[in-house]
């Protein structure tokens, strides 16, 4: 249900934590305050009950059966396939692939179009503030071809240093993949003119949607993007089911990523013909409740709006930016000016990890440790940070208990 002015409040907050039943309990004795989100979001009764139905009343595998529970289950997935196609501004519902997740949505491409069209001396734009799902799979492809991955610079506010990304934009460059949030820092990047610059180099552009798709509007027809993938576990739907977007005319060219059922016309020992996409790099049985939670996840931040979700984390963050600030010793670990609802910081002479088990002991959940994102902990000289990150369900009285935490861990620790 969309609030009445069009914004998310703190009222607001508090009747969605109500839809959330893990977050209707306590962690050792307090209140749960759940600041992760980043790394997953909980899951609202709407998903939950979504994935019961389907496997009480509809279960049955997908495009292979003539009996109703297959065609009840066969319409439920392809119609979540048209409602990410919707969600994400596609084309056409043949431009989504299924996937486990956002790490394989990017090997299936780095595998598939990079072992075809990457040679010796050919180019992969990575930044210094990607997450390991999009620096590894490239490393890899980049073994396999010979070809070079160079490295996009980051400013100490975490912003992306556009004019290092114009010297290293070439002719060799044959793709740019980028975040549209970082995890880490909470940057968001300006995909615009990234999309832009690298198609007037001939170079593909795959962006990591990870961290944008829960609480950013994306349309991928406006963007101009060639790639774009995300995860449903941090959308508030279920773990192990991700989306791969591509254009048409990328997918219909590029090599299966996997061979089995599903992914075939015809069989035989001498040849195999492949089915058309996006079947083709959907090989096996597929999680097939997965989309159906994912469908029902949509629907519910749809029926709130990402605009609001967007500024209520915002809100939230420059509060607790704020606050934050006034405790001495911190160090913030990303300010860029662009920024979605991500705080990371370190205390002085505090381990991280020290400060994630004080505040678990609060009923406070934060994330600690180098985030999957080395490099920019390389790149800022520290070994970890802490980080605490937003979602819809939280209110300014969890970022108040989070500062009253982080006060009575400095009064431990000192």
């Amino acid at each position: 249900m969309r609030s009445q002015t069009g914004k998310v409040t703190d009222a607001d907050s508090d009747r969605y934590r109500q839809d959330f039943p893990c977050l209707q309990q306590e962690a050792h004795g307090k209140p749960l305050v759940y600041l992760d989100s980043a790394a997953t979001s909980q899951k609202p009764r709407a998903v939950i009950d979504a994935l019961s139905r389907f496997y009480e009343t509809s279960y049955s595998n997908v495009h292979r059966g003539a009996h109703m529970l297959s065609e009840r289950a066969t319409e439920a997935y392809e119609g979540a396939r048209s409602r990410v196609a919707q969600f994400i501004g596609a084309a056409d519902s043949r431009e989504i692939v299924f996937v486990r997740g956002a790490t394989e949505a990017i090997n299936l491409v780095a595998a598939s179009y990079g072992r075809v069209n990457f040679g010796p001396g050919d180019e992969i734009l990575l930044t210094e503030m990607e997450h390991h799902s999009n620096i590894v799979p490239w490393q890899l492809v980049a073994e396999q071809t010979g070809a070079v991955i160079k490295v996009v610079p980051i400013s100490d506010d975490g912003e992306l240093m556009m004019d290092r990304f114009d010297e290293l934009l070439g002719e060799r460059t044959k793709m740019v993949a980028v975040g549209h949030v970082s995890n880490a820092l909470g940057t968001i990047n300006p995909l615009k003119a990234i999309i832009e610059k690298a198609h007037a180099q001939g170079a593909r552009v795959l962006v990591d949607g990870c961290q944008a798709a829960p609480r950013v509007p994306v349309d991928v027809t406006e963007l101009g993007c060639d790639f774009y993938v995300f995860s449903g576990h941090k959308l508030y739907g279920p773990s192990g089911i991700g989306v791969l977007y591509g254009r048409q005319e990328l997918l219909e060219a590029m090599p299966p990523y996997q061979g089995g059922g599903e992914m075939i016309q015809r069989v035989t020992f001498d040849h195999t013909t492949y089915a058309k996409v996006p079947q083709k790099f959907e090989a096996g049985t597929p999680n097939i409740a997965g989309p159906v939670g994912l469908h029902a996840a949509i629907d519910y931040v749809d029926g709130i709006g990402l605009e609001a979700i967007f500024e209520h984390e915002r809100d939230l963050l420059a509060y607790a930016t704020d606050a934050i600030r006034e405790l001495p010793g911190v160090h913030l670990i990303g300010t860029a000016p662009e920024k979605a609802g991500i705080l990371s910081f370190v205390l002085e002479g505090i381990h991280p990890h020290d400060i994630g088990t004080i505040l678990d002991n609060q009923g406070i959940a934060v994330r600690t440790g180098h985030h999957c994102a080395q490099p920019v902990m390389d790149r800022f000289q520290v070994p970890a940070t802490t980080r605490a990150s937003f979602g819809l369900y939280n209110t300014r009285a969890d970022v108040d208990a989070f500062i009253q935490g982080l006060q009575e861990v400095q009064d431990i620790l000192g």
